[in-house]
Order: C-alpha cells, then sequence, then structure tokens
C-alpha cells in the first residue's frame, strides 16, 4: 500500500525541489520514495493567495507581536487536495496535522499510529502561529515535536515524515529495526524457538563471517545475520519503553576506552544482562521520566534501585543531572 505525505508550507525549497536534494533526497525518506512505499508532494501556500504580493500572513486581532498565517490560503490548498470537509475525514485513513508548538507532544507511538494511514497531511506553521480556526475546522490534530519553540513548522514535518516512513515495511534493512531501538515496541518472544530436529546440511563452502553481530544499515540495508542457536535469549533486547542501550563497533580501543568485555566473550545471556542493565542506566540517566511507565521487571527494579534510584524520576533527573 502506498502511504501519501502532502506538505504545506511556504518554503517548499526546504524539502527539496530537485532529486537529491533536501530531507526527500536523502537517507530513509529517499529509499522509501524511491522504492514506493510512500510518496511526497510539497505544496507553496503562496500559491493559493489572491493578491500581487501572495501575502499568507496579517496582523492578529486585539494587538499583540508578529504576524499569522491566514485561513483562506490553508483552507484552498486542502480544497485543491479534497481534503474538505474534515467532518468526512474520520475514518477514512487520512488525516491532515498542524505543526505547533501548541500541540500534543508527537511520540514513537503517535509515529506508528500514523504509519498505517494512507494519506498524512503536514502543515507547517510559522510567524506568531497560524489562526486557530484553521485548528479548530480544517485539522484533525495538532501536533508538537517538542517543548520548545522553533522558527516554522518545516523541521517538525521533516522530524515527523522521517520518523513515520522508516516504520512502514521494506523501508528500514531489517524488519525488525525499529522494534528494538528506544521507544520499540517490544518483542512478545524474547528467545528464539527450539526447532524440531532437521537432517545435517550437506558440507558446504564456508561463507565469510557477517560484520559484527548482526550488523545492520538502515542506509544499505541487512549484512549477513544468521538467527541465534535455538533456546537463547536473541543478542538485541526491545527497549519496552525506554531507551535503547549503548552501542559499539570496531576499532576495540579507542582514544584509550576499549569496548566492555562481556560483549566480545559470546555468551548470550551475559550479553543480554549487560544490555538490559546498560539501557536502564542510560535512561535513569537522560530520561528517567520513562521509567515511571515502562515495562520493568523484578530485576530491573533491584538493579535501578542499586543505582539510586527510587521511582522519583524527578529526584533521579535531578541527582543525574549534577
Amino acid at each position: 500500500m502506498l502511504m501519501r505525505f502532502d506538505i504545506l508550507t511556504i518554503f517548499p525549497e526546504f524539502f527539496g525541489a530537485l532529486p537529491n536534494q533536501g530531507i526527500v533526497g536523502h537517507g530513509v525518506v529517499s529509499r522509501a520514495l524511491r522504492s514506493g512505499v510512500a510518496s511526497a508532494h510539497i505544496h507553496d501556500l503562496r500559491c493559493f493567495t489572491h493578491d500581487r504580493h501572495r501575502t499568507v500572513d496579517d496582523r492578529p486581532f486585539g494587538g499583540g507581536e508578529g504576524m499569522v498565517l491566514k485561513p483562506q490560503p490553508i483552507y484552498e490548498a486542502l480544497e485543491s487536495l479534497s481534503l474538505l470537509p474534515r467532518s468526512q475525514r474520520p475514518g477514512s485513513g487520512q488525516a491532515v496535522i498542524l505543526l505547533s508548538a501548541q500541540g500534543r507532544r508527537f511520540t514513537q507511538s503517535t509515529a506508528r499510529r500514523l504509519a498505517t494511514l494512507q494519506r498524512v497531511v503536514l502543515l507547517c506553521g510559522r510567524y506568531e502561529g497560524v489562526d486557530e480556526r484553521v485548528a479548530e475546522m480544517l485539522c484533525d490534530e495538532e501536533l508538537s515535536i517538542g517543548d520548545y519553540v522553533l522558527s516554522g513548522g518545516e523541521l517538525a514535518a521533516a522530524v515527523l515524515l522521517d520518523a513515520t516512513v522508516r516504520l512502514l515495511p521494506g523501508v528500514l534493512g531489517h524488519a525488525d529495526s525499529s522494534l528494538y531501538e528506544s521507544f520499540g515496541e517490544g518483542e512478545a518472544n524474547p528467545t528464539v524457538p527450539v526447532p524440531a530436529p532437521a537432517p545435517a546440511p550437506a558440507p558446504a563452502q564456508a561463507a565469510p563471517a557477517p560484520h559484527g553481530d548482526g550488523w545492520t544499515s538502515e542506509e544499505t540495508g541487512p549484512k549477513p545475520n544468521p538467527e541465534p542457536s535455538p533456546g537463547v535469549p536473541r543478542s538485541t533486547h526491545a527497549a519496552s519503553g525506554i531507551l535503547d542501550y549503548p552501542h559499539y563497533t570496531r576499532p576495540a580501543e579507542f582514544l584509550g576506552r576499549s569496548v566492555p568485555d562481556v560483549l566480545a566473550g559470546g555468551d548470550h545471556l551475559a550479553i543480554r544482562r549487560w544490555r538490559r542493565q546498560a539501557a536502564l542506566a542510560k535512561t535513569l540517566a537522560n530520561r528517567p521520566d520513562l521509567l515511571l511507565t515502562a515495562e520493568l521487571s523484578e530485576d530491573d527494579r533491584k538493579y535501578l534501585a542499586s543505582l539510586g534510584y527510587t521511582g522519583d524520576a524527578e529526584a533521579a533527573g535531578h541527582a543525574h543531572s549534577r
């Protein structure tokens, strides 16, 4: 199924008007567009104005600093995309999203929800904001990518576009790449099932060893990655609501700092345990708020307690920021 993105902006060049320009010309977004999994269409809001100055903004009623995006060009842009009225959109697999500092926080779960839709329209706010009637009458939801103010919604739209398309089937090098990372969904089966006995395969010429331990790249696709031995935990561990564990690659020593010995030891259980604890420690240091809602085992809680975590995310955050 092709997923379509429409981006409404007064700076279409930001997204790349020519091949290999802007976000649509690079990385996983470019791969998704080239492979036909998704399409992106950039629309200049100034094309929907009717004065010689192509005016898209005006002064706010009631006074105040800055300018506000007018509703009429946005209305006509959505009308040209056959996306009016809003009342006919719910349940249709489409969503019109206003990107602004006043919106709900955009999260990984939001990206997963958007990735199930057929069409997403991203309206890039600008100046002091957008006429509120746009949010009330024309948009399905209002999203913000963080607790800070940007000059416009273009950067936010780029973030949302990248975070969403990488979840579409076939975009990443490995189907499970989006599961075993920060904010991942978790894994239903933490170990590889033990298969029924099978005849021994005929001798074959030895193949080159894979690069690292199941190393993959979002840019170049998967490298050889044999399944772990049956009955042992997978070498990766799903985030299950916390941050991803630290990653290391060659060289084994860099600027006098060595890779943790456990990662080179070949003990899958020890690796899994180390990665889980390292992920918990990183989450405690950088995002202790996530621990309040994360799926934590009794062992997880004991390890966090050994690091001084008492269940108070705010206190933990202050302690680790000193």
